[in-house]
C-alpha cells in the first residue's frame, strides 16, 4: 500500500534502449514522482540496472519480450525494486490500480470494462493513450524506447486529481 503517493511515473517498453531509459529516469526525477510503475518489456536484465537512479519506489511486471525472468527478478532486487509476474494489483494513494503489460487483449479489456479498478496501466502497443471507461482511468505510456513510433514517451499520474499526462522524451538531444 502506497498511501503517501501523490505522483506516479509510468513507463513501458524500454526494450534495452539505454539512452531512452536514462532520459526517462531523468524526467521521472524532474517530475518528483513518488512511485514508478513499469508495464514490462525491459527485454534484457542489464537494462533494469539503468533504473537504479530513480528517486522513487519502482514496481514492475513482466512483458512478452522479457527473457530471463529469474535474472530480471535478481536485478530488480539489486536496485531495491519489486518485480511481479504478469499482473500487479496495487493500492496507490487510495486508488485501486491494475498493472499489466497488455498482450492478453481479452483480459486487458475485461479489467478495463469491469469498473473494478480506478486505474489500469498497460503497455505493449507502443502507443501512448489516456482514456476513461466508466470510472476507470486507462493509461498506456507508449514506448519509452521510441523504436516503433519514433516517439519516446512516459506518463505521469496525479493521484489526487486522477488525471494523467503523456510526456515526450527527446531522443535527438541526448
Amino acid at each position: 500500500m502506497f498511501t503517501e503517493v501523490k505522483k506516479v511515473g509510468i513507463i513501458a517498453d524500454t526494450h534495452d534502449r539505454l539512452k531512452a531509459i536514462d532520459l526517462a529516469v531523468n524526467k521521472l526525477n524532474e517530475e518528483n514522482v513518488n512511485l514508478v510503475l513499469h508495464a514490462g518489456d525491459y527485454v534484457a536484465p542489464f537494462a533494469v540496472l539503468r533504473l537504479k537512479p530513480i528517486k522513487a519506489k519502482i514496481i514492475g511486471v513482466l512483458g512478452n519480450n522479457d527473457g530471463d525472468h529469474n535474472l530480471l527478478r535478481r536485478r530488480f532486487e539489486e536496485i531495491g525494486a519489486q518485480l511481479h509476474g504478469k499482473f500487479a494489483e496495487l493500492d496507490v494513494g487510495g486508488l485501486k490500480v491494475a498493472l499489466m503489460h497488455g498482450e492478453e487483449e481479452t483480459l486487458l479489456k475485461a479489467l478495463i470494462n469491469s469498473n473494478y479498478y480506478d486505474v489500469v496501466v498497460y503497455g505493449h502497443t507502443h502507443r501512448a493513450e489516456i482514456s476513461s471507461v466508466g470510472k476507470t482511468l486507462v493509461i498506456n505510456p507508449g514506448e519509452a524506447c521510441g523504436y516503433l513510433t519514433e516517439r519516446a514517451t512516459i506518463a505521469v499520474l496525479d493521484v489526487k486529481e486522477r488525471t494523467a499526462e503523456i510526456l515526450e522524451l527527446s531522443l535527438s538531444s541526448a
